[in-house]
């Protein structure tokens, strides 16, 4: 699909319009709403930027523009939930590939699934929590150290559901120590490292663990983890026991947004980017907690002058 362009100074606002009367808007809002973003198109040009090109922090620029006109955190508010309406619309019409003011407030950013967050401890003590030797049973005690394989990729590698999925034995670098993510329809690949304790793992999940698993239950597919079940049903097992371990445990998106966060405390935005997997920064930049000021200042430091 070919994306439209605009240039600087070129208004989209008649058709901005009709996208507004779509929605149900009112004629009064929508001329409001017309108005913030002819204000909005002027200091982007001042800026020499434009609403199709204008980054994440030139966002951050613009609403602290407004903050040091002394514009009320109420009138700041309104004026943010004016632009989301209006990247909404340039997205829809592809105008632009990404919206980088979805996810912020006057607050800082907002992130619905920042809540109860685990520390790099707790989440390396899940791992180390499972217990995959002392079980009776040997299927089950083989199952447990397949599960273990995997909690090290949940807690370590902040994969997902989808990811675990995909993994092929094809895709382990044991030699390198490294495992390769293939990309999904809203991820890239990315080729991310195992800690030494997991390497080990994987070798004794290789060699001993998986053929084993494989003619038990007649699956000899190219799947890392071969299973008859649905790979959900797999996880769900998995944390309901981590949930003993810890109640602070949710689910996957949980545990991958613990990981995540904890990497933006190591690294800067791009190598989370792609530690993560996440085809834009923005998607990245959502996992920011900090507040306007402390947010300005990272995304100074880290977001490379382009």
């Amino acid at each position: 699909m070919s994306k439209k362009i605009i240039v600087c100074g070129d208004s989209p606002l008649k058709s901005y319009k009709t996208y507004l009367q779509e929605q149900g808007y009112s004629e009064t809002t929508i001329i409001g709403n017309e108005r913030q973003i002819e204000i909005f198109e002027k200091w982007c040009k001042k800026n020499h930027t434009s609403p199709t090109e204008i980054d994440y922090k030139n966002i951050l620029k613009y609403i602290k523009h407004l903050q040091r006109k002394g514009t009320t955190k109420k009138t700041v508010k309104h004026k943010i939930g004016t632009l989301k309406i209006y990247f909404k619309y340039l997205l829809s019409e592809n105008y632009r590939i990404d919206n980088p003011i979805e996810n912020i407030n006057i607050k800082g950013v907002k992130r619905t699934i920042n809540y109860n967050l685990l520390e790099a401890d707790e989440l390396e003590d899940l791992y180390y929590s499972f217990e995959s030797d002392n079980v009776t049973d040997t299927y089950h005690r083989l199952t447990a150290k397949r599960a273990k394989v995997i909690i090290g990729l949940i807690v370590y590698q902040g994969l997902n559901t989808t990811d675990l999925g995909n993994l092929k034995i094809e895709h382990l670098q044991l030699s390198k120590g490294k495992i390769y993510v293939p990309s999904t329809k809203r991820s890239n690949a990315r080729t991310l490292d195992l800690k030494p304790w997991q390497i080990m793992e994987f070798i004794a999940y290789q060699n001993e663990v998986r053929p084993i698993i494989q003619d038990k239950i007649q699956n000899h597919s190219e799947q890392l983890f071969n299973s008859n079940a649905r790979f959900n049903a797999i996880i769900y097992h998995i944390f309901k026991k981590l949930k003993k371990y810890n109640q602070k445990v949710k689910n996957i998106k949980q545990i991958r947004a613990s990981v995540i966060t904890n990497w933006l405390k190591q690294y800067n935005l791009r190598k989370v980017q792609y530690l993560a997997g996440h085809r834009y920064i923005s998607s990245t930049e959502r996992y920011l907690q900090d507040d306007l000021e402390n947010l300005h200042e990272i995304v100074n430091n880290f977001h490379p002058i382009s």
